[in-house]
């Protein structure tokens, strides 16, 4: 098993999935940057699906954790452990209500431009076990 696939395993298996759900329930979502509007920064940047952050946390850039927010009913689906190059930090965004066809937009959205930003993708269950239940 490669290093990925490794750190992907082990944050799928020790990520307090639950915890951060209650969290995301409690504290609720704020949408900073609807679906098809452009980054803040870099207007050449589109967002494919609707992005912003878990009200009342702080992530390790020292701002809110980063969520990007789907259509479905699924709850936290996953996450995205990135790195920006630009920023030289590394964080987290979760996936949550994602459909599998959001989850790959949101995964390509962070990969995009690899100089800029990388990311990579862990599940809480098994993209195919999200295909069976959409």
């Amino acid at each position: 098993m490669g290093t990925t696939s490794s750190l992907r395993h082990l944050v799928s298996a020790q990520f307090n999935w639950a915890g951060w759900e209650r969290l995301i329930r409690e504290n609720g979502i704020t949408l900073d940057r609807p679906y098809r509007t452009p980054h803040p920064n870099y207007p050449e940047i589109i967002y494919p699906i609707n992005y912003g952050y878990v009200n009342n946390t702080t992530s390790t850039d020292g701002d809110e954790v980063d969520v990007f927010v789907g259509t479905a009913e699924s709850g936290l689906v996953g996450l995205l452990m990135t790195i920006d190059y630009g920023r030289g930090d590394r964080e987290i965004k979760l996936l949550y209500n994602c459909t599998p066809e959001e989850i790959y937009l949101a995964n390509g959205f962070i990969n995009f431009d690899r100089r800029r930003m990388e990311g990579t993708l862990a599940l809480r269950q098994p993209m195919h076990a999200l295909w069976g239940s959409g």
